[in-house]
């Protein structure tokens, strides 16, 4: 409904702070209506930076060290990461995902498996039932480190604490992902030789 402007953000603020008794109760969603109002208003005074890098990588890899098509088994939901594949296909059997689940998604696409950023963002938009090219693109951006000053990354420690019992997180089943971020930031970016 925001997506598609039937109601406004703050009708949803509004009608969410007197639901919860107070903005404390709800402060993360009154955040996350606050960043969707900024991508907004990024893209209102630069609309060419939707699909163009606003800055370099930072990962230490150039834009042509990055692939253009999307692997197929992202797109079959079928990599060795479990937690991603659940994501995968999640995201296509609803057209909706959580917001730690996207960026997720996306630092694997990008940073794991060394896609860029434009070309997630699109795929993730197809599937998308509330996708909205500012919020999408722009954190798209903002986990690639194009928008940025780092390189969002996660590991399994994360996704652990932040999903259910139906999502699996098993180390076995998610190798790739199963390492301090000290460790995953020098596999991934081993062009910066630093501990980030």
């Amino acid at each position: 409904y925001i997506r598609h402007g039937v109601v406004t953000l703050e009708e949803v603020r509004r009608h969410a702070v007197a639901s919860a008794g107070g903005p404390k109760r709800i402060e993360k969603f009154i955040q996350e209506l606050a960043w969707r109002d900024y991508w907004q208003r990024v893209y209102a005074a630069h609309p060419d930076w939707i699909w163009h890098s606003i800055e370099p990588y930072k990962t230490g890899w150039d834009e042509s060290d990055y692939r253009e098509e999307l692997p197929d088994d992202i797109e079959a939901a079928s990599t060795d990461v479990a937690c991603i594949n659940s994501f995968i296909q999640m995201l296509q059997s609803t057209g909706y995902l959580h917001n730690h689940a996207r960026m997720y998604l996306a630092a694997y696409i990008v940073h794991w498996r060394r896609v860029r950023w434009q070309t997630g963002a699109r795929w993730m938009m197809s599937w998308l039932l509330d996708g909205d090219p500012a919020s999408n693109n722009l954190s798209w951006q903002w986990v690639a480190s194009t928008f940025s000053r780092r390189p969002y990354i996660f590991n399994l420690a994360n996704v652990q604490k932040y999903t259910g019992p139906d999502i699996d997180t098993r180390p076995e089943a998610n190798r790739a992902l199963d390492g301090s971020y000290a460790d995953l930031s020098t596999q991934l970016f081993p062009k910066l030789g630093v501990e980030r």
